[in-house]
């Protein structure tokens, strides 16, 4: 059981599971280069010793990989997938109830427990000293990539309604007074929203205390999705092994154990511009008004240790808190939606943009099979938490191949374009909520979703080639296959010619190819690097589900409007090139990435781990 982040840090060297670079390195780019190569190479937690500017060493890559993950919960993690599957059905415990008598004690030292003091208390320090970390070179200021945000109803305050979320902290930088305010950032369906919109109501001040280390589990805790009613607080001391000591002072709650933590208040109505920050969906979040928090202290622990991490196209570390979160989570997926087998959200796409899905489809166990329950279980899939979020949801009856499975993300997407018809399958809501980060939509927050749903016997072989007498309109090529069923179409530049999927579907038509329900390439994507798309179905999906609106972008070779159902008698175009409405995407600065091949080179701490 790690008591901080000084003791997972001992644990994981103890075991091979982490280096120390002995150099100061420049917490401003440098360090997150670092990471970011440390984790494609699959490497070890890394131990920053010097960071330039800050007394405080840090320590990135913990969650590096999936081993490593269950290797720090390694004592915990059964138990806790088991309580959590508990609290997700609990008429399992009155079938069984002699398998689940552990339960009450679990629940019971897992409660949050006040204490007058903790080591937390131990100094006091400011923001500037803390380390400065940005990540990408258009970022607005150093941020905390790894915090652990407390807030409290204030209705009904206390720790066991109380919630803790990673939101985005922005400590610097922009109009921020110095070591005074930082911007809080959090998006829709976030705990944290409930209990600033209370305190509006009220005309009051909430108080936000932000804990930064402390034991791993309570940093875990921040992004577990929980079934309703089970506090992350409760949960992180389930995955600790420990209860979650927490203290008040100057009227905030400090998490007791943490390595860091800084408490203020939000008051009502104040904001300030926050970001640009490179974000997990591989583009700039850009600049928008968010809260800003009055800075009241900033305290820390003895040997305090600052972990921080890097997002930005995917794969990247917060890929790993998805798997671990799929590990404790799949249980509750059938009971929270009925019918519902499992459930994907696809990384390579940026989490949000796409859901992959499972499920039954029994309504009519007679005649021709098509989609009818499934479009129930989708409807309730888009309601269901941060799935709401998404703008393509594809749906598979799991009768139709009890073998398929999610994480094989191309065979999923073959199993459902060999079946979908496209007149009839598709099924659209607009003018509705995506990702906050998601700059493919109509504006802040608004875009739209397109669910297919795929059920029965196939309709279509897929090609795998394209036809030697295949044509395409001047000023497009070259068209290359993705996977069987999926071609990649280079087009002009959208700034140029903005409806030229609408074209190209028009001139398919009149030439008739693609024209018919057997195309053997059911999707089409326009982009504007068809051998980038190609190369990896990585690319394809980063590519086709973060730069496209599906009311927008989704057009179709004979496309039709009916009684406000929208289909194609041919293929699906999607428009998938970069737009001037969104984001730009992450690259990194040349000159920085050298520094870090110094790191690497033959004497330097990082030689032989990337």
């Amino acid at each position: 059981m790690h008591t901080s982040m000084a003791d997972c840090v001992r644990d994981l060297e103890a075991h091979g599971h982490l280096v120390r670079v002995r150099e100061e390195v420049d917490p401003n780019l440098v360090m997150a280069s670092v990471q970011r190569r440390v984790y494609a190479a699959g490497g070890p937690a890394v131990l920053f010793e010097r960071v330039k500017g800050s007394a405080f060493p840090a320590v990135s890559n913990l969650f590096g990989t999936l081993e490593r993950g269950r290797f720090i919960f390694r004592r915990t993690m059964g138990r806790t997938a088991d309580a959590i599957a508990l609290k997700a059905n609990p008429e399992a415990a009155l079938k069984k109830p002699w398998q689940y008598l552990w339960a009450p004690m679990v629940g019971l030292r897992a409660l949050p427990k006040r204490v007058r003091s903790g080591p937390v208390l131990s100094g006091q320090t400011t923001l500037a000293a803390l380390p400065q970390i940005r990540s990408w070179p258009d970022d607005g200021g150093p941020f905390i990539t790894l915090p652990q945000v407390y807030s409290e109803h204030p209705e009904h305050p206390g720790p066991m309604k109380s919630n803790v979320g990673m939101y985005r902290v922005q400590i610097g930088g922009n109009d921020y007074a110095p070591d005074a305010e930082v911007g809080i950032h959090y998006q829709i369906h976030r705990g944290i929203g409930v209990h600033h919109a209370a305190a509006l109501a009220k005309g009051e001040p909430l108080r936000v205390s932000v804990f930064v280390g402390g034991p791993p589990a309570h940093t875990f805790a921040a992004v577990m999705p929980l079934p309703e009613g089970l506090s992350e607080l409760v949960f992180a001391g389930m995955l600790a092994g420990r209860r979650f000591r927490y203290l008040h002072h100057g009227g905030h709650t400090l998490s007791a154990d943490a390595d860091f933590c800084i408490v203020g208040t939000i008051d009502p109505g104040a904001t300030k511009p926050e970001g640009p920050f490179g974000d997990h969906l591989g583009y700039y979040s850009l600049q928008h008004d968010f809260p800003v928090m009055r800075v009241e202290g900033v305290y820390h622990r003895p040997g305090a240790i600052w972990p921080f991490t890097v997002v930005g196209r995917p794969p990247q570390e917060d890929t790993t808190f998805g798997g671990l979160i799929h590990e404790l989570t799949e249980p509750m997926v059938p009971v929270s939606v009925p019918g519902l087998r499992a459930m994907h959200a696809v990384d390579s796409a940026g989490v949000h943009p796409l859901l992959l899905a499972l499920g039954s489809e029994r309504y009519v166990p007679y005649g021709p099979r098509q989609p009818q329950e499934l479009l129930t279980i989708a409807n309730a899939v888009l309601g269901f938490g941060q799935a709401s979020l998404a703008k393509y949801l594809l749906i598979a009856a799991h009768e139709d191949d009890p073998a398929l499975g999610l994480h094989d993300e191309a065979a999923f997407f073959e199993h459902v374009l060999r079946r979908i018809d496209l007149t009839r399958d598709l099924h659209f809501q607009t003018k509705t909520t995506i990702d906050t980060l998601d700059y493919s939509g109509t504006g802040f927050n608004s875009g739209s979703k397109v669910v297919f749903a795929a059920a029965g016997e196939p309709l279509r072989t897929l090609a795998s080639s394209v036809p030697s007498d295949f044509a395409l309109p001047e000023g497009f090529g070259p068209a290359k296959v993705v996977r069987p069923g999926i071609l990649a179409v280079q087009g002009p530049a959208y700034t140029q010619v903005p409806g030229a999927a609408d074209a190209l579907a028009r001139d398919w038509a009149a030439r008739g190819q693609l024209a018919g329900p057997d195309t053997g390439f059911p999707m089409v994507v326009l982009v504007d690097d068809a051998d980038m798309v190609a190369r990896s179905f990585h690319n394809f999906l980063w590519v086709t589900f973060t730069r496209s609106n599906p009311s927008h972008d989704l057009t179709g070779v004979g496309a039709f409007t009916e009684h406000k159902h929208w289909g194609s008698r041919g293929s699906l175009v999607i428009d998938a090139r970069l737009k001037p409405h969104h984001a730009p995407p992450l690259i990194a600065d040349p000159d920085v990435e050298r520094q870090v091949d110094a790191l690497a080179a033959k004497g330097g701490s990082l030689h032989g781990v990337y």
